[in-house]
């Protein structure tokens, strides 16, 4: 019989902590430094290989995913030596997707080649905006062109492309919106990440916002009119809105981000990295320590880059199967979730049916268009107590 983890698959996450400039909107876990020892990276992230590898023998790998921080600020050389450990250690899916995040400037294009001759097959290139006064005022190193460039040449090397915009920005109108988006679905593009600007706590725009000094962000109105626009726009071009912020022409939806929605298996390897691994019939959590010099040291100093290893309960699966799952527009499967016989959530689910947020379709429970627009609301309520 199958473990649960495989209606998801099993995929590998590497972390890249590096960045050029710290965004000031992102509360992500990366880094600016002056110097990097690429050298002492790569054999750490190898010997990481070989643990986890060791554990999980025989698993069919469904992704590799490099994120960061910068990972396009990587040597070819240094993802070319992963991907050469990565496939002596798992077998390979025959459509494996290898993804790699890239800024797009100048420098880091003419890195393309390198990184497709090493196994990359895909890029998602963290473009934000397509006006160069919204780009400085998101902190971004790249001008609007730049980005166009760099993008032309990735279409050039990479079997498929990815970018991320951000919207509901400072100053930003709906009509500013829609003239943006029609551009980027102009661009003969395979997927789209499109994101509502959040302010985070820790983040220089956090410092701002609590100061009463970032004006201009759209109100919550037009920032819901902006969500229903882009799923609009989005749907009249060929780009199904499958998960809440990601579209794609059919085919070309993110296969390794489907893992972490499925809830599958998936190693985390690098600073801060998140895992989720079934070894020995039990559901585990994996974290590693956040600073990266801690981390380096920690795998040379025990081989082992773990900082956190914790069993999950059955209710603690369910109450992440809904929070990933129900962010796809397939919801997720109700006959996975009876791993634990939770009254409360079916009592949720059933208030939550009543007021249209949510459906039960073949077995599924999944958002109604009524819902998706609020899903973290739906969320919270989902899993009150």
């Amino acid at each position: 019989m199958p473990e649960d983890w495989e209606h998801g698959g099993f995929g590998l996450y590497i972390h890249w902590p590096f960045c050029q400039a710290k965004c000031p909107y992102c509360d992500f876990n990366s880094h600016v430094v002056a110097q990097i020892d690429q050298a002492a990276w790569r054999d750490a992230y190898l010997s990481e290989i070989d643990r986890i590898g060791a554990e999980t023998q025989g698993r069919v790998l469904k992704s590799v995913f490099f994120g960061g921080g910068t990972p396009s600020m990587m040597d070819p050389d240094l993802v070319d030596a992963i991907l050469t450990k990565v496939r002596a250690t798992w077998p390979m899916a025959n459509d494996i997707e290898i993804t790699l995040e890239a800024n797009p400037t100048s420098v880091e294009a003419g890195r393309f080649v390198g990184y497709r001759d090493a196994g990359v097959n895909r890029v998602s290139m963290g473009i934000q905006a397509l006006n160069d006064a919204d780009l400085r005022a998101l902190g971004r190193l790249h001008s609007a062109q730049e980005a166009l460039t760099a993008f032309s040449t990735a279409r050039e090397t990479f079997d498929r492309v990815s970018f991320d915009l951000i919207y509901a920005r400072q100053g930003q109108s709906l009509a500013d919106w829609r003239a943006e988006l029609t551009k980027a679905l102009g661009l003969a593009i395979d997927h789209l990440s499109l994101y509502q600007l959040t302010i985070e706590d820790g983040t220089a725009f956090g410092d701002r916002y609590a100061a009463g000094k970032l004006r201009g962000l759209p109100d919550d109105d037009t920032a819901a009119d902006m969500y229903a626009l882009t799923q609009e726009v989005c749907a009249a071009t060929g780009f199904d809105g499958y998960e809440v912020s990601n579209h794609a022409r059919p085919g070309f939806e993110s296969i390794h981000n489907q893992i972490y929605w499925r809830y599958g298996d998936y190693a985390g390897i690098g600073p801060g990295a998140h895992g989720r691994l079934t070894l020995g019939g039990q559901r585990l959590a994996t974290e590693a320590p956040l600073a990266p010099m801690q981390w380096l040291a920690q795998v040379n100093r025990t081989g082992n880059g773990d900082s956190l290893r914790s069993p999950l309960t059955a209710d603690d699966q369910i109450s992440e199967m809904l929070l990933m799952g129900m962010r796809l527009r397939e919801g997720v499967s109700l006959e996975r979730m009876s791993i634990a016989d939770n009254a409360i959530i079916s009592k949720n689910i059933n208030g939550l049916i009543e007021m249209d947020m949510v459906v039960k379709q073949d077995s599924r429970l999944l958002l109604t268009p009524k819902g998706r627009p609020v899903l973290n609301a739906v969320l919270r309520a989902l899993l009150a107590d």
